[in-house]
């Protein structure tokens, strides 16, 4: 079975990329695809490009043209939720879009004649990751850490909301906290994914390194933490993850 593993931005998938074995590199719909193996794994790593179209689009090529057994989205995203700290690792068990609203033909958050608003991952993949990201924060955290402030990093499951902007600021959070109170992240493709592997039937999960507060200081944490932690976080949970399995 053929692991994909999708990153909106290169840096989110450099170091992973680093340790696929390649035998085969092809472009698609302006994606470059990179087959080979990963950990003794059959995969393909991609860049999807950020948003919900750019990752929706991608997610698609990959379940209709190659054997993808299942997928697994990998980046930061900002934490919202109370004890979500820049240096934690969240995994979805679920997804929803907080700028989908068609209302009041539908009800607020739901994809229009899906009767969800929720997309939930695949419990066992993401419990895999969990125990992974666990074993990673424990035994061997990226020491740029350090350099952020972050002690004692911790993981998270729960609910990772998606949209079509880079929330930034203090008003945004409060917003989304107040109308989605169990939302633990906010990033901008993963309940596209969701909602495609859904609509195929594939087992997903996405996996998020916390990089900022998502308030007004999220502009300035974010390039440096994408360098020098989320890239070494991707590339050590996903091969313990699949170590594992």
């Amino acid at each position: 079975m053929t692991l994909a593993i999708v990153s909106a931005l290169p840096d989110e998938l450099a170091a992973l990329q680093a340790r696929l074995d390649v035998d085969h590199t092809q472009t698609l719909a302006g994606r470059t695809l990179h087959r080979g193996r990963l950990a003794g794994h059959d995969a393909i790593l991609v860049l999807c490009g950020v948003g919900k179209v750019a990752a929706a689009t991608t997610t698609a090529l990959l379940l209709d043209r190659f054997d993808v057994g299942e997928l697994l989205f990998t980046g930061v995203a900002g934490g919202i939720g109370p004890g979500v700290a820049v240096g934690d690792v969240v995994v979805a068990d679920t997804l929803l879009q907080h700028d989908m609203d068609a209302s009041p033909l539908f009800p607020r958050w739901e994809v229009p004649l899906t009767g969800l608003s929720r997309f939930a991952a695949d419990g066992a993949l993401s419990a895999r990751l969990a125990r992974a990201a666990a074993q990673v924060l424990r035994e061997a955290p990226p020491p740029a850490l350090r350099e952020f402030g972050v002690q004692a990093p911790r993981v998270h499951t729960g609910l990772v909301i998606s949209g079509d902007r880079f929330v930034s600021s203090h008003a945004e959070v409060d917003t989304l906290r107040a109308e989605l109170p169990d939302a633990l992240a906010v990033e901008m493709e993963g309940a596209a994914v969701a909602q495609v592997c859904h609509d195929f039937g594939r087992p997903f999960a996405v996996l998020r390194s916390i990089s900022d507060r998502a308030d007004d200081a999220a502009h300035v944490d974010f390039p440096r933490f994408l360098r020098q932690v989320a890239a070494p976080y991707s590339r050590d949970i996903v091969l313990a993850a699949l170590q594992a399995g």
